[in-house]
């Protein structure tokens, strides 16, 4: 698969990602950098570092897989699988979201824009105890 030297640098990053490689996320990230998923929406490469901080607080091994990428100029698709274990919510099973990330890259080829696409209700929520029963219900009520 040929990716550019910026897209594979990104894809290192999150493959590869632990607490302490955080501290070299501005070599991936401009510092003003966007980053946009179903619960957040900032702006700065220290706010997006904090959200990924926060992941290994909350979660025992977090980890992404990236499963496909597709570029075109400055701009990047990938789709990912994120699998992880939630320490107070039966810490023993492991949760897999399946997602994808739009990139946009700046002239000097790190992340400028991050926008993660991956469905909150049906791969998180659903797998709750109470919020669960009840996105359960909505979707069937629905459909």
């Amino acid at each position: 698969m040929n990716r550019s030297p910026q897209l594979q640098r990104t894809v290192a990053f999150w493959e590869t990602m632990t607490r302490d490689a955080l501290a070299g996320i501005a070599t991936v990230y401009t510092e003003d950098v966007r980053f946009r998923d179903p619960f957040n929406d900032i702006a700065g490469i220290d706010k997006l570092s904090h959200i990924c901080a926060d992941m290994f607080v909350r979660l025992d091994e977090p980890r992404f897989r990236i499963l496909d990428t597709i570029e075109q100029g400055d701009r990047a698709f990938l789709t990912w699988d994120f699998t992880f274990r939630i320490r107070a919510l039966k810490p023993g099973l492991t949760r897999t979201i399946h997602g994808g990330t739009h990139l946009t890259f700046a002239p000097d080829g790190r992340v400028c824009v991050h926008r993660d696409y991956w469905d909150a209700a049906g791969e998180l929520y659903e797998q709750l105890p109470v919020v669960g029963a009840l996105m359960r219900f909505l979707k069937k009520r629905a459909g």
